[in-house]
């Protein structure tokens, strides 16, 4: 009996989610969040994004010697940085938009 409730449980468990999904996709279209919402979610990941850098760059400082050739020669205390590279934009704002192609 116990194996027979374990294996309705599956079906039951994804039936409800879609369920669940279906309803909550309705209830947004119908009420759609507010543009402060999309604002913060959009500063919510622009965030996220800067702590994502600093830990890429934090953990290339410490373990980027690994992943050196030994041959080379290694620069005294230079460590390149995510956030530091040459084409990167100076700000963090929309980019500027590209030339129009002419056919």
């Amino acid at each position: 009996m116990d194996d027979l409730l374990l294996t309705l449980t599956v079906p039951a468990v994804v039936v409800a989610s879609g369920v669940y999904a279906v309803c909550d996709c309705r209830r947004q279209r119908r009420h759609p969040p507010s543009p402060y919402t999309r604002r913060a979610a959009r500063l919510a990941s622009r965030e996220a994004l800067l702590l994502a850098e600093a830990v890429i760059d934090s953990a290339y400082a410490a373990l980027g010697r690994l992943y050196t050739d030994p041959a080379t020669p290694h620069p005294a205390g230079h460590t390149p940085a995510v956030s530091g590279r040459t084409d990167a934009s100076p700000d963090h704002g929309p980019s500027q938009p590209a030339p129009a192609r002419r056919p």
